[in-house]
């Protein structure tokens, strides 16, 4: 697995936010008076603070080992996989959850026996595609070619320019 490539991937798909926000809205997360302000580990309060871009590569660092270690118990044949086609998985459980991957069973039949294309369809034949469209286009296209459909840095500092660009256009907008 290529880890850089994957970091990149994720970041282009899901985004970078370093305060709370609400995965169906994608807007910034507001305290309640129920609630109180969010806050996590020890006591450090995510909705003034946030977290840095070292901790989120951190964060996805430590996300990307747990999933392709719970895949990898999950999925008798993950690890025969190719790199491109674990990234997918990972990528998918990032999106779906593990539980929510685990339910493509006709897609895994298929990995499993190495048609690509065929589960490069059932990704695309999926209430999951309807809903994230572009993402499940460009990784049913990985899952199928065995490449992405667009260009990747995988070198560290072209990974880390473009999260910086990232960094940028997404904290303008807020």
């Amino acid at each position: 697995m290529n880890i850089n490539r994957l970091k990149y991937v994720l970041i282009r798909q899901e985004g970078i936010r370093l305060f709370p926000y609400c995965d169906k809205t994608g807007k910034r997360f507001k305290s309640s008076e129920e609630c109180g302000k969010l806050t996590i580990g020890i006591g450090r309060n995510l909705e003034d603070r946030g977290i840095t871009k070292d901790e989120a590569l951190y964060m996805l660092e430590n996300d990307i080992k747990y999933v392709k270690d719970e895949l990898a118990k999950r999925i008798s044949f993950f690890n025969n996989l190719d790199n491109i086609r674990q990234e997918i998985l990972i990528n998918m459980a990032f999106n779906l959850g593990i539980k929510g991957l685990l339910g493509f069973k006709k897609m895994l039949k298929a990995l499993e026996e190495k048609d690509f294309t065929k589960a490069s369809e059932e990704m695309l034949n999926s209430k999951w595609a309807e809903q994230v469209k572009n993402r499940a286009k460009e990784l049913a296209y990985a899952m199928k070619y065995g490449e992405y459909p667009f260009h990747i840095e995988t070198k560290e500092d072209k990974v880390l320019d473009y999260l910086n660009k990232m960094f940028k256009e997404i904290n303008e907008g807020w």
